[in-house]
């Protein structure tokens, strides 16, 4: 009798940690259910940089990143990877596909731009990583939600409007960090911090859906 009831609770004890590991599997790839805590040190961590060493600006809202990531790890995978293991100060100013139409990369140059010459826009269908990989710029940031009026209405074909906002915010972009903007990120980037001057910008494109 006795050697049955030890039978019965070690079988329990086993099920129960069975479930809880299944659980916990479940949780540790699934960033919807982890708390703050848990969101700051896997995104502290780095790992999903694959190697990248630029450091990721604070203005990016790390628990929507952290549910893309996982929603869609292999494009932004394949987005770091791109961006670690190529010299993004020589490379040609062009398109660069990286995965068809879900990742792909822009890289441009330019002079930056005075206040009143520069708009706010925002995105649909895809996630921007800015990166100012020569030079340096001011980038408004302002959430789609501060609309005050629409500039042009949003394109899908270019998947761009353009707006203004009733709060503007403006962070510096320089070669030792990057941004992310999502579809409810509005932004403003190009703008001149003191004297208009030259900038190599890098545009990665990651599919939101």
């Amino acid at each position: 009798m006795k050697n049955n009831y030890m039978k019965n609770l070690f079988l329990k004890i086993m099920l129960i940690t069975c479930l809880a590991g299944l659980f916990g599997c479940k949780s540790s790839t699934d960033p919807t259910t982890w708390s703050d805590k848990q969101i700051n040190k896997w995104f502290e961590k780095g790992e999903w940089l694959n190697g990248w060493n630029i450091k990721p600006d604070a203005t990016i809202n790390r628990r929507q990143f952290a549910v893309s990531y996982y929603n869609n790890k292999e494009r932004w995978d394949k987005a770091f990877t791109f961006l670690e293991e190529n010299d993004l100060a020589k490379m040609e100013v062009k398109r660069y596909e990286i995965d068809g139409n879900d990742v792909y990369a822009s890289i441009s140059e330019y002079m930056t731009k005075n206040e009143e010459d520069a708009r706010y826009e925002a995105h649909q269908k895809y996630i921007d990583i800015q990166y100012v990989a020569a030079g340096k710029e001011l980038i408004g940031i302002a959430p789609v939600s501060l609309q005050k009026e629409v500039l042009e209405p949003y394109d899908p074909v270019k998947d761009i409007m353009f707006i203004t906002v009733s709060r503007i915010i403006s962070f510096k972009a320089t070669p030792d960090s990057f941004f992310i903007f999502f579809p409810d990120d509005a932004h403003r980037p190009g703008l001149k911090d003191g004297e208009n001057s030259q900038v190599r910008k890098i545009v990665v494109k990651v599919k939101a859906d």
